[in-house]
């Protein structure tokens, strides 16, 4: 079909492909358009940066021309994928599951042209497996299931050893769901090929025989590596925890500086696997990165780019005068936007405006503000060089603050030492 670009080349160049169903899945995907599936869990109000991998592939496919589909499990987050767990999941309500997929839902959007059907679909699951009848399903479904495979299954085997833990029947029939997941949806959307994690391969085969059982047509699968970093740690972890893309569970700036952070060793294979740069700009950051590592061009880049996908590049501006500001930088005169991120970032507090027409003791501030527990302190550590304001050394303790030292409207940034910021908002 002509139109179509090699999305298995493009999945192979980036980093993208584990294992495939078959070998000519490039050649069905150039054949015709397509319709491709993930699944995504919704046991959080927020998708995070270990989920960008199959978000970032259904973009890649919608690109490539076909046409992906978001299928959101609030039917079989009611039950819990056993895959990659040691140990059973809480049980959501089924109220707490919808709550969790709208939110998922809207995320999705900054990744994928919703405006038509034909373009791309957001499904839930919960709306055919919540009216599923028990019996019909065991008949028509669960007779082409054999048990003695099942348990074969790696995410059922390891469970099985577990003594402590084992697999409930309610985890052990998740198979059964997702499998009829991917039978559905060949079924009412013409889809054809799902796509997952490395540790989903068994659930996909499963709903590829079922298909196969079923329908007798063809059907495909594709899984992604399950990433670590370098040194091994998980992907999208921090010692805080999960880095959401939610603005409210981790703020833009905290985002931003995850990426800067990557080790040179992960940046490039980061930059393939989680923007939409091409191969010649990629390369080019590769090249800087093995010649002038120090510069952290990629770095900033990766950043850059992965921000602005998930909350806008308005957003990045804000976030790159916010963090140019608390690395020091003098001289920068933040938007609104990025005084927000700068509140959600340092300690803040708020004086009355008569106070600065009157004019405040740099000292008086410094211990109003917690940056110093005494006046004392205070004059030792601005006569020490320690004292800043808007990031320019102050070393005379008379110093008085008056509305002509404002250089941000109506906010002054003080910091004490290297690390210390506080931000003041005069009312």
């Amino acid at each position: 079909m002509s139109g179509l670009k090699d999305l298995v080349a493009e999945f192979r160049w980036r980093g993208f492909l584990a294992q495939t169903t078959s070998d000519d899945v490039d050649a069905y995907l150039l054949s015709e358009r397509r319709t491709l599936y993930i699944g995504f869990d919704p046991t959080a109000a927020s998708l995070h940066l270990g989920s960008l991998i199959p978000v970032m592939a259904l973009a890649h496919a919608q690109r490539c021309g076909h046409r992906p589909i978001m299928l959101v499990g609030g039917g079989t987050g009611l039950i819990g994928d056993p895959s990659g767990k040691t140990a059973e999941r809480n049980l959501l309500t089924r109220e707490h599951v919808e709550a969790n997929a709208e939110a998922m839902r809207a995320q999705m959007s900054r990744f994928l042209d919703l405006s038509s059907p034909d373009l791309a679909l957001m499904l839930n699951n919960a709306d055919w497996l919540c009216s599923l009848n028990l019996l019909e399903f065991l008949r028509d479904t669960g007779k082409h299931f054999s048990v003695n495979e099942m348990v074969k299954r790696d995410s059922v085997r390891m469970r099985l050893e577990e003594r402590d833990h084992g697999i409930s029947y309610t985890e052990f029939s998740y198979m059964l769901l997702q499998a009829y997941d991917f039978l559905y949806l060949a079924q009412h959307h013409g889809c054809t090929i799902q796509m997952g994690g490395s540790d989903q391969w068994g659930n996909i085969v499963s709903g590829k025989d079922l298909i196969r059982r079923v329908l007798n047509t063809r059907s495909e699968g594709i899984t992604f590596p399950l990433l670590t970093t370098a040194t091994g740690k998980k992907f999208g972890k921090t010692e805080e925890g999960a880095v959401w893309l939610d603005a409210a569970m981790t703020s833009p700036y905290q985002m931003y500086q995850y990426w800067i952070q990557t080790a040179d060793a992960d940046v490039v294979r980061y930059l393939k696997l989680f923007t939409f740069l091409g191969r010649t700009e990629i390369e080019a950051l590769a090249a800087e990165v093995a010649a002038h590592p120090e510069g952290r061009a990629a770095q900033r880049k990766l950043a850059a780019e992965c921000t602005a996908v998930v909350h806008g590049g308005d957003t990045v501006r804000a976030v790159e005068q916010a963090s140019g500001i608390l690395f020091g930088s003098a001289g920068i005169v933040p938007d609104a936007a990025a005084i927000d991120l700068l509140a959600r970032e340092v300690p803040c507090s708020e004086e009355p405006r008569s106070a600065l027409e009157a004019g405040i003791a740099l000292p008086d501030l410094l211990v109003r503000s917690t940056l110093a527990g005494s006046k004392s302190a205070a004059r030792k550590l601005i006569e020490s060089g320690g004292a800043y304001v808007y990031n320019h050394r102050v070393t005379d303790p008379k110093v008085a603050i008056t509305p002509s030292a404002l250089e941000w409207p109506g906010v002054l940034l003080l910091r004490a030492g290297k690390k210390q910021y506080h931000l003041v908002a005069f009312k």
